[in-house]
């Protein structure tokens, strides 16, 4: 046999081994995947797996999409592909729980119709002739309805949290309970007395009062109730929060629960209570830090003592007098407009907030060597400082601060996500008073319902605590973020910044299982080639430079002829003279040149792109399988 013939044969058996190999690997690893994405975008986490998992009784999944318009637009096309293959891998992992069913809602359809009532979202396109349906609805076997109306491109890195939630909110549709504890009066102060008339409650329970069920639970307290969910503790001071309430709270994370703690250094909202409330002198000496130093120590983190965050980029505008007593208006500081920089674009309470107020927020730091996950979530730029409290108040100084601003370089924690499984804050058991012996029956239960025994005590934790810590309470005030108008005897709020998205989102994300919350951000299907954007932005750089060049010569040509016309007055002034004609000739002269020149740069800009993605693309394309072949080759040859 020659050398033709044998290479021939070699070539043929190579082929034929390929097509069965790929046969049975069809077959046998049916289920089985591999991801080599870089940040592994078609892994789900073990979170939703457990989700999927434990599903209860059977959920429907209808995707709402028009397919046509999808194909005609390849950056939807492309991520209407991936969340339909997700949906499928979801199907596959929930054991038959789950039933995925794609549907085109086409124009006047019944199932146009239905896409409709179940609240997904038309974007119309085309001037309105046609309209691109891309959502999905979950419904559980009691009808309960779940609706992502549509999927926006900007929420890509959510994608798996987004529909992992929507599908245990299914699973679990009953009403999550949050319980507060609150030394501020964030949900009113009930009938007043005749010291203090009522105060209603804060808009921003009123917007959490929407989405959840919010109980008021007493300074008080021997133990935090079953029922609640998430624990939302607001601005904890030494001298209004019992020892036990502390312990309490200590043993509520310890078994597992979840908690959004909102601390502060300074609260700028706070008042005197009670009669104090009409003495002037009671503002001057209220007390307005507040703080559980001793659990977060206990979880690894701090909040500076007697600090608070300053920072001059996202500083806001208030008006103030000098030493001479005239009003002027300057940046404070110590009042921020956090923007998108400001905010954790990786996380899902803060990934898509657009803005926030804080004021006089305090400031987070890791603390000890306590294990845990530290993420921040509110930061202010690197060029922040702590300002001391002592500079606060009602005789402020904004001038003194901003004389005295120094950057510190590098930014500043204002609010953090914290995991870990802790040790107790109180190692020895529950703080002795009036708790009865673990294992007996609490006496104070009011009325005829059954006593309830306390439980015993938890020296390190039953699972993984997920904490949210916020170093400021201010930002739940009406007065920094809402504008509340008087509408025929209602009360409307106007949002100023986003508060109570952040709020909410954090709620949010608490009240569903250590699965859902452990369920990260991902990075995005698209990848763009960073070597092409180097090199358009290079030539940008160049072509506005040729531009300011343009306008700098217009600028200096239109100041030399005004000048001639000075020198020129009289009747015939506005008769061009020759200098002015030579002058403006050569004026057209250049900025002909120049133009020709802005082509020339946006001209070798384009080749040298279409030169870059040649190369790719003969990489990718012809290169890459060639060798691939050539070495399959030579290996049966060697054989």
């Amino acid at each position: 046999m020659n050398r033709k013939t044998l290479t021939t044969s070699t070539l043929a058996i190579a082929a034929a081994l390929f097509i069965v190999v790929n046969i049975l690997g069809n077959q046998l690893f049916r289920e089985t995947r591999f991801d080599l994405t870089e940040n592994r975008l078609y892994t789900l986490s073990q979170g939703t797996r457990n989700i999927l998992a434990s599903i209860d009784e059977p959920i429907t999944l209808k995707l709402y999409l028009s397919r046509k318009l999808a194909n005609e637009l390849p950056v939807i096309g492309t991520y209407a592909m991936r969340v339909q293959e997700m949906l499928e891998e979801y199907a596959r992992l929930a054991g038959g729980k789950l039933k995925v069913q794609v549907i085109d809602p086409e124009p006047f359809s019944e199932e146009e119709d239905r896409a409709v009532a179940h609240g997904i979202q038309g974007v119309p396109m085309d001037n309105g002739t046609r309209t691109f349906y891309f959502g999905l609805v979950g419904i559980n076997s009691t009808d309960d309805q779940a609706t992502i109306p549509f999927f926006q491109t900007s929420r890509e890195a959510f994608l798996e949290y987004d529909l992992t939630k929507l599908i245990y909110r299914l699973d679990h549709p009953e009403a999550k309970v949050v319980g507060v504890i609150s030394t501020l009066p964030f949900l009113g102060s009930g009938h007043g007395d005749f010291t203090q008339p009522p105060q209603p409650a804060w808009v921003m329970a009123e917007q959490i009062q929407q989405t959840f069920d919010l109980r008021r639970l007493d300074l008080d307290l021997e133990k935090i109730p079953r029922e609640i969910d998430v624990l939302m503790v607001i601005h904890p001071k030494p001298d209004e929060l019992p020892e036990r309430t502390r312990y309490a709270i200590d043993q509520f994370v310890m078994r597992g629960g979840n908690l959004l703690l909102f601390v502060d250094p300074w609260s700028e909202v706070e008042t005197p209570k009670g009669p104090e409330s009409r003495n002037p002198m009671a503002t001057l000496q209220l007390k307005r830090e507040s703080g559980l130093p001793r659990l977060l120590e206990a979880w690894g983190i701090e909040m500076e003592k007697g600090k608070v965050a300053a920072d001059l980029q996202g500083a806001k505008r208030v008006r103030t007098t000098d030493k001479d007593g005239r009003t002027m208006v300057i940046d404070y500081p110590v009042w921020l407009d956090l923007t998108a920089d400001n905010f954790n674009r990786d996380d899902v309470v803060t990934g898509e907030l657009p803005s926030m107020v804080v004021a006089s927020a305090g400031v987070l730091k890791r603390k000890g060597e306590v294990e845990n996950d530290f993420t921040p979530l509110l930061i202010t730029s690197d060029q922040a400082m702590e300002v001391s409290t002592s500079l606060l108040g009602l005789f402020a100084d904004p001038l003194k601060i901003l004389d005295d601003y120094r950057p510190g370089g590098e930014p500043l924690v204002l609010a953090a996500r914290v995991r870990g499984q802790f040790s107790s804050a109180f190692p020895d058991g529950p703080p002795k008073g009036k708790n009865p012996p673990a294992g007996e029956k609490n006496e104070e239960t009011e009325g005829d319902a059954p006593k309830e025994e306390r439980p015993a005590h938890l020296a390190s934790a039953e699972q993984e605590a997920n904490i949210i810590v916020v170093a400021d309470t201010d930002l739940l005030a009406d007065r920094f973020w809402v504008r509340v108008q008087n509408f025929l005897g209602s009360r409307i709020g106007v949002p100023l910044a986003s508060n109570d998205a952040f709020v909410v989102n954090a709620l949010d994300n608490l009240t569903g299982s250590s699965d859902l919350i452990s369920v990260r951000s991902r990075g995005k299907v698209s990848r763009p080639f960073t070597r092409v954007e180097a090199l358009q932005q290079e030539a940008e750089l160049r072509f506005r430079e040729k531009e300011r060049q343009l306008e700098q010569r217009l600028q200096e040509t239109e100041r030399k002829i005004a000048a001639l016309q000075e020198q020129k007055p009289g009747k015939n002034a506005l008769i061009l003279s020759e200098e002015q004609k030579a002058e403006i000739e050569g004026f057209l002269q250049e900025k002909i040149r120049i133009r020709k020149e802005l082509r020339e740069v946006q001209h070798q800009l384009r080749k040298e792109i279409e030169a870059l993605e040649a190369r790719i693309e003969f990489v990718n394309i012809v290169l890459l399988p060639l060798l691939i072949g050539i070495g399959g080759v030579a290996v049966a040859l060697y054989r």
